[in-house]
C-alpha cells in the first residue's frame, strides 16, 4: 500500500478572551484569534481542569484552518487583533499562563 505525504496547512492563533460558559457554570471558553482578528478558534475547558500542576493555558495554538470560525463584527475583529498584538509582544508562542 502506497502512502503519500500531504502537507497539512495550519494557522497560529493567540489567546484573546476567557469567558464562562452560559449554560455550564464550571466551563471556561478560551477564544483564540488570528493576528488580523478575522478568524477565531474556541476551546472549552472544565473549570476543575485549571487546578493542579500542568494545567496551564497556552498563549497560542496551531490549528487547521477548517477549525476556525469567522469573526463578522468589525469591533470584535479590531479588539481581537489588538489582543493578539499584545500577547505577541509579551509572550513567546509556546508560553503558558
Amino acid at each position: 500500500m502506497a502512502t503519500t505525504d500531504e502537507t497539512v496547512e495550519t494557522e497560529r492563533v493567540w489567546l484573546v478572551e476567557r469567558t464562562y460558559g452560559d449554560d455550564e457554570q464550571n466551563m471556561i471558553i478560551l477564544t483564540y484569534a488570528t493576528p488580523d482578528g478575522r478568524r477565531d478558534y474556541r476551546k472549552e475547558r472544565a473549570l476543575p481542569s485549571f487546578t493542579g500542576p500542568g494545567r496551564s493555558t497556552q498563549v497560542s495554538l496551531v490549528v487547521e484552518p477548517g477549525n476556525l470560525g469567522t469573526v463578522d463584527d468589525p469591533d470584535t475583529r479590531a479588539r481581537y487583533a489588538g489582543e493578539v498584538e499584545r500577547m505577541r509582544e509579551k509572550h513567546d508562542p509556546d508560553d503558558t499562563l
